[in-house]
């Protein structure tokens, strides 16, 4: 559809990669450890991170419905579900990217009485998506690295999507990083997450529907 549309589908594309590598340490024993969202435990944010694919992938309809979210499934089938849903948002981005203009959805995402434009929206998605996967495998212990590549395309989105509002809500002040901080140190500090220390990040609870983005 548009070039800058093309961009953020392939940044998504790489973050859901990312996402999916997290995901596939995800253990039972894992659910009820903290996170660096620190209001939520694991369980809590992979039910969040379900909610969160469901809206990104209905924006590419246009709106973004509001609504609760079911009670949690088994870890198991939660993570599959997560799997899928990523795949489905993927999916229905790839093709509204592709569509000849005029033809599908073309324009703002409806969200509540806001409007949001696709580019912009998918990119906030794979920001969202990439920082609660490094959540996720801090939850786990595995702590894979989040790659080079992809936190430099993310910067630039982080610093459109976070608001000063945001901060003490649903984000935690940036943090402190060295001048030769490494893109990934450098994303992960402006959205509020701590390197060296305690979990501190995200505060609220998951399951509201005014979900676009968080």
């Amino acid at each position: 559809m548009t070039r800058a549309l093309d961009d953020a589908v392939e940044l998504l594309d790489r973050s859901l990669a990312y996402a999916r590598i997290t995901l596939a340490d995800v253990a039972p024993t894992h659910l009820d450890r903290s996170t660096p969202c620190t209001a939520w435990t694991l369980r809590a944010l992979l039910a969040h991170m379900e909610d969160a694919l469901d809206a990104f992938t209905e924006a590419a309809a246009g709106v973004v419905g509001v609504g609760g979210v079911d009670p949690p499934p088994p870890t198991s089938t939660r993570v599959d579900a997560l799997r899928e849903k990523a795949c489905a948002l993927l999916a229905a981005w790839t093709r509204a990217a592709a569509a000849p203009a005029g033809c599908g959805h073309p324009g703002p995402v409806a969200v509540g009485d806001a409007g949001l434009g696709g580019p912009l929206l998918v990119a906030a998605a794979a920001l969202e998506i990439t920082v609660h996967a490094w959540d996720v495998g801090q939850a786990t212990g595995t702590r894979g690295p989040l790659p080079e590549d992809l936190a430099r395309g993310l910067l630039a989105v982080a610093g459109v999507v976070v608001d000063p509002a945001d901060r003490g809500v649903r984000f935690a002040p940036v943090r402190p990083v060295a001048d030769d901080a490494t893109y990934a140190a450098q994303l992960l500090a402006f959205v509020g997450r701590d390197l060296a220390g305690p979990p501190s990040a995200l505060s609220g609870e998951p399951g509201a529907r005014g979900r676009v983005p968080s």
